[in-house]
């Protein structure tokens, strides 16, 4: 369940809405893309979540929050699910439901963890595994509205297969000069990798990043420890408290 370092109250009077899967994309091996279709929905903004809840035939009921991925602009909501073994909701959204199915849905949720592309300043997104999903939906708003303010999109995963989308953010890159996509693999690289494989460190975001002076909007989502370093390395670096939004992935059981 993402939880943002700041106020993220509830828009008044939510009300939960059905959603109908429309489409369904697999991202990697444990990651899929849900794209839905909402007919009363009033939009969102880039970085703002849902909650999805589920109801069983006996009545029981599960309910997880998911990032956004999609862009305001989209005429649909996607989300994107990685599978959490053992999990009451992520097993079912990425591997049982079809085309078709149905279940409800609350949100948009959030206002402090957002991003519009009128915001001043360059834009460094630092990303650790599922994190990238409210960051994708930045970049996606960035590109529907033609933006060229410099962004840098800084993603940690396991594995060459672990990068969820992976096509998406090259063709991105390459089709903007303006926007520079960095990898680094933790546990795995590929014969040939030319990327970073380690853990994000102090050089690593010293090297990706901007300095202090540029004031970049920060965002950084992913696991809590990540966060934290993060976070903490660019506070040592001396970039204002205020410009740095994090949002972190605790257990939620899936």
């Amino acid at each position: 369940m993402p939880a943002t370092d700041g106020p993220a109250p509830l828009p008044r009077r939510l009300q939960w809405h059905i959603a109908e899967i429309a489409d369904i994309i697999v991202e990697t091996p444990r990651v899929k893309s849900l794209v839905l279709t909402l007919p009363d929905w009033s939009g969102h903004m880039a970085g703002q979540h849902v909650d999805v809840r589920l109801t069983a035939e006996d009545g029981y009921q599960a309910q997880r929050s998911y990032s956004i991925a999609s862009a305001p602009e989209a005429s649909q909501v996607a989300l994107t699910v990685e599978r959490i073994e053992e999990g009451e909701v992520s097993p079912y959204l990425t591997q049982d439901v079809r085309v078709g199915d149905r279940f409800e849905i609350r949100g948009p949720i959030g206002g402090y963890f957002v991003w519009t592309a009128a915001m001043d300043g360059p834009l460094f997104l630092i990303a650790g595994g599922s994190g990238i999903v409210p960051l994708m939906a930045m970049l996606r708003h960035r590109a529907a509205a033609n933006g060229k303010t410099p962004a840098t999109l800084l993603y940690s995963s396991r594995t060459y297969d672990d990068i969820i989308y992976r096509a998406e953010l090259e063709g991105l890159a390459a089709q903007d000069k303006s926007l520079k996509v960095t990898h680094t693999l933790t546990r795995k690289q590929p014969s040939g990798w030319k990327g970073f494989a380690r853990r994000i460190d102090r050089e690593m975001l010293q090297d990706t990043g901007f300095p202090p002076d540029a004031r970049p909007r920060i965002f950084i989502c992913g696991p809590t420890p990540f966060v934290e370093t993060a976070a903490g390395i660019l506070f040592d670096f001396g970039h204002g408290r205020h410009l740095i939004k994090t949002e972190r992935f605790g257990p939620t059981g899936g």
